[in-house]
C-alpha cells in the first residue's frame, strides 16, 4: 500500500472512533441529532467545498449529479442505522460488527466490479482485519434483554450499506474524479435537506438534543466529514479491496476507549481482536497489487 495512503487510513481510523464514541453518548438523539450534526458539517465545512469547487470543478457529466445525491441518501441511511443500532444495542457490538462486514463486503463487491485482485498477502490482511473484529464484536455475553441481540442486527445491516458506500463513493471520487471535499459537503447538505421537512416541524426535539448533546453534535458534525475525506483520497492512492479494510484499525481505537473511557467489560478478549486486525493491517501494508 502506498506509504501517504497508510498515513491517511491511520488518521481516518482514530478521528472515526472519537466521532462514534460521542454518536454514542447521544445515543436519543435519534433523527435530529443526525440532522443538527449534518448541519453543523455542512455550514462549517461549506469555504472548504467552495474552494474546491473553485479550483477542482468536476467534469459535469449526467453521472455527477447522481453520485451526488446518491451518496447523500446512501450516508442517510448508513447514519440512522448505527443511531439506531447505539440507542438498542452496545457500541462494543454494534460498532465492530458494522466494521467487520463493510470491509470483507467490500473487498468482495470491488473484485466483482472493479477487477481488483489483491495479492495472497492482501488478502490474507482482509481476512485478519475482519476475523480481528468478529473476535471483539462477538465476545459479548447476552444478558437475556435482547440487546446484544439488537446489537449484532444493526450491526450487520449497517455493515452492508457500508460497503454499498464504499464502493459507489470509491467510484465518484475515481473514475468520476469529483473531490471529496466537494463528494462530502453535498452529501450532508442531502441529509440536512431530506431530514428537515421532518425535523423543523419538532422545534422542542431541537432544543431538547442541543442542550443534551450540545458536545457530541458539534464533535460528530466535525469529525465525521474529516474521517470520510481522508479515506477518500486514500483511494486514490491504493485499492478499494485495501484501503476499506485498513480503516478498520479504527476498532483498535474503538476498543481501547471503551476500555479505558467508558470501562467497558470484556476488555481482554477486545484487545486479543485488537491485535489481529493490527495483524491484518500489516499485512495489508505489505501488499503488492
Amino acid at each position: 500500500m502506498h506509504p501517504l495512503a497508510i498515513v491517511l487510513v491511520l488518521a481516518a481510523a482514530v478521528t472515526h472512533a472519537v466521532w462514534n464514541l460521542y454518536a454514542k453518548r447521544a445515543s436519543d438523539g435519534g433523527v435530529v441529532f443526525i440532522w443538527l450534526n449534518a448541519a453543523v458539517s455542512t455550514v462549517v465545512y461549506l469555504p472548504v467545498g467552495v474552494a474546491a469547487l473553485i479550483l477542482s470543478p468536476p467534469q459535469w457529466t449526467p453521472w455527477v449529479p447522481v453520485a451526488l445525491v446518491g451518496s447523500g441518501l446512501i450516508h442517510l441511511g448508513y447514519f440512522s442505522l448505527l443511531q439506531r443500532g447505539y440507542r438498542h444495542g452496545d457500541l462494543t457490538v454494534v460498532y465492530p460488527l458494522a466494521r467487520g462486514t463493510g470491509p470483507a463486503l467490500s473487498v468482495l463487491m470491488a473484485m466483482l466490479f472493479f477487477g481488483e485482485r489483491p495479492g495472497p498477502i492482501g488478502l490474507l490482511g482482509a481476512a485478519g482485519v475482519v476475523a480481528g473484529i468478529l473476535i471483539i464484536g462477538l465476545s459479548q455475553k447476552g444478558d437475556g434483554s435482547g440487546k446484544v441481540a439488537a446489537g449484532v442486527l444493526y450491526g450487520i445491516a449497517t455493515g452492508l450499506v457500508i460497503a454499498t458506500y464504499t464502493i459507489f463513493d470509491a467510484w465518484a471520487v475515481g473514475p468520476l474524479a469529483i473531490s471529496p471535499f466537494i463528494f462530502d459537503w453535498v452529501s450532508n447538505a442531502v441529509r440536512v435537506s431530506v431530514l428537515s421537512p421532518y425535523t423543523l416541524r419538532r422545534r422542542d426535539e431541537i432544543a431538547r438534543v442541543w442542550r443534551e448533546h450540545r458536545v457530541p453534535v458539534i464533535v460528530v458534525g466535525l469529525l465525521a466529514p474529516m474521517a470520510y475525506i481522508l479515506v477518500l483520497f486514500a483511494y486514490r492512492y491504493a485499492d478499494v479491496s485495501l484501503v476499506a479494510p485498513a480503516r478498520e484499525l479504527s476498532i483498535v481505537v474503538g476498543s481501547l476507549l471503551g476500555w479505558l473511557l467508558l470501562r467497558e467489560q470484556g476488555a481482554s478478549r477486545r484487545i486479543a481482536g485488537a491485535v489481529v486486525v493490527l495483524g491484518g493491517v500489516i499485512a495489508l501494508a505489505l501488499a503488492r497489487v
